[in-house]
């Protein structure tokens, strides 16, 4: 156990200064609330179906503290249990090679192609033919902070397509950037959303020289950056940021409409310079940012539309210590961090133990938003890993099983075993929260990727892919693409 202690310390001592929060950024956790002396817990059986019902937690003992049972208080029933039908896939393996690959996008122009985010710095391209080509779409390791090649939460985090990329090339990209002039002293970077324009001589190249910035935040700590870009069914531009990091949101940035951190955002990209304000965002007029669409949150890292049914907003937010959640995201809503870890009265003098009560609405008077899936993280009783990876509601046709389902991931149990988990929801039939279950890979033994789960994407016909790498941090080229698929 002390070597493996050691370890882990040097895991963490390498890496940014803070953990917690997201795939390209897995930990749910903070270096300072880690349990070193604590055996891991075994998660349960990849077939269990796991209860979202509201539960009495009694959190595992740290290695000098035995908190007692703390009941949480839970107005919401149990969940009328959605069958699935289908609780195994198959994976197969499109592309290798890559880093730490973190987003998969498919363009709007018909090609056929897959855009690959590797968090280093690269967008890569899969042909319609399969092939993962050499030469990189976008590289803007030369403009992005350095990364921890240990563990690390920043670098190359999103990218959107425009609408209309087939006709006028635009994309948008989301990385972080070495802290620009006059951000407030002791910040760690600087978060950027640039926009970039196809190469009109290489339909496989980006323009170089294109880039113009579209919004720029300061961002305290390492952690907790967010990343998620997509645009909506209404055309607007759609960006999640975290809440800055350290514990508990000790800045306060979530529930404080006055800043951008642990937001997401609604910009419109073709109007003003370089964007303007959708008339009916939530603060458009007063008093909070007028780019806010919804706040509540720590870090959603990815975001996706619904193809189908009401094109809902998914977000999965990572959780502080005990709890990982999926909410459906609403214009105005607010998501609770850090009043609430999940459904769960947040504890912000000691993230181990839950209150037994807590306020049900934010200062504004806003009232909390439920998210509709929870699980507990690993440092909980049951726990299934260290933080979740949001995936998308599956809209493909090759799994008529899946259809209308939310496929994700967790990121995985520890730093050093590669061993992240697929997952899939299912709508209740008479409301409440939607039940959850681990969904079995079939070709593996254990029914685990037996990887790190680093992100999601869909390609046109809204099949589902997951990207994986063996190593915790941004380094060798074991970073794969798998198309998920029946067993």
């Amino acid at each position: 156990m002390a070597a493996r202690q050691l370890m882990l310390v040097a895991l963490l001592l390498t890496a940014c200064s803070s953990t917690g929060g997201s795939p390209a950024q897995p930990t749910a956790t903070h270096a300072t609330t880690v349990q070193f002396a604590t055996p891991v817990t075994s998660p349960a059986p990849l077939t269990t179906a796991i209860s979202v019902a509201r539960v009495t937690v009694a959190v595992q003992p740290g290695p000098t503290a035995a908190p007692s049972p703390t009941t949480v208080m839970q107005p919401t029933p149990a969940p009328t249990l959605a069958p699935l039908v289908q609780p195994a896939v198959g994976l197969q393996l499109i592309a290798q090679g890559l880093v730490a690959p973190v987003q998969l996008v498919a363009p709007p122009d018909g090609s056929g192609r897959l855009f690959v985010v590797d968090q280093t710095g690269l967008i890569r391209i899969i042909t319609a033919q399969g092939q993962l080509l050499p030469q990189p779409f976008l590289d803007v390791r030369d403009r992005m902070i350095g990364l921890n090649t240990g563990y690390d939460e920043r670098g190359l985090l999103g990218l959107a397509f425009h609408p209309q990329f087939a006709q006028n090339g635009r994309f948008f990209v989301y990385y972080n950037i070495p802290l620009r002039g006059g951000a407030p002293a002791g910040y760690n970077h600087t978060n950027r959303v640039a926009e970039h324009k196809v190469s009109p001589q290489d339909p496989n190249t980006a323009d170089p020289a294109s880039e113009r910035v579209i919004l720029e935040v300061d961002h305290p700590d390492a952690t907790h950056n967010g990343g998620g870009l997509t645009f909506g069914p209404d055309g607007y531009l759609y960006i999640s940021l975290g809440d800055g990091g350290g514990p508990g949101d000790v800045r306060t940035n979530a529930q404080d409409t006055s800043s951008l951190l642990g937001k997401i955002l609604r910009i419109d990209v073709d109007h003003g310079d370089p964007y303007s304000i959708p008339p009916n965002n939530p603060f458009a007029g007063g008093p909070g940012r007028p780019e806010i669409y919804a706040y509540g949150f720590r870090n959603p890292y990815r975001i996706a539309f619904d193809a189908g049914g009401d094109h809902d907003l998914y977000v999965e937010d990572a959780g502080e210590n005990l709890w990982e959640e999926v909410d459906i995201v609403v214009k105005g809503g607010n998501y609770g961090w850090p009043i609430r870890e999940g459904a769960h009265c947040f504890n912000r003098d000691n993230p181990t133990q839950l209150l037994a009560a807590c306020a049900t609405t934010g200062a504004d008077g806003s009232p909390l938003i439920d998210p509709i899936v929870e699980y507990p993280n690993i440092q909980a009783p049951g726990g299934i890993g260290m933080v979740g990876i949001g995936g998308m509601i599956y809209r493909g046709a090759a799994m008529p099983a899946m259809q209308g389902r939310y496929l994700f991931g967790d990121w995985g149990a520890n730093y050093t075993t590669p061993n992240g988990t697929l997952l899939v929801t299912s709508a209740p039939q008479t409301g409440g929260m939607w039940t959850l279950q681990k969904l079995s890979v079939a070709s593996s033994a254990n029914g685990r990727v037996n990887a790190f789960v680093r992100g999601f994407g869909e390609d046109a016909d809204h099949e589902i892919y997951v990207l994986t790498s063996a190593l915790a941090g941004p380094r060798g080229a074991t970073g794969r693409v798998y198309k998920i698929v029946a067993p």
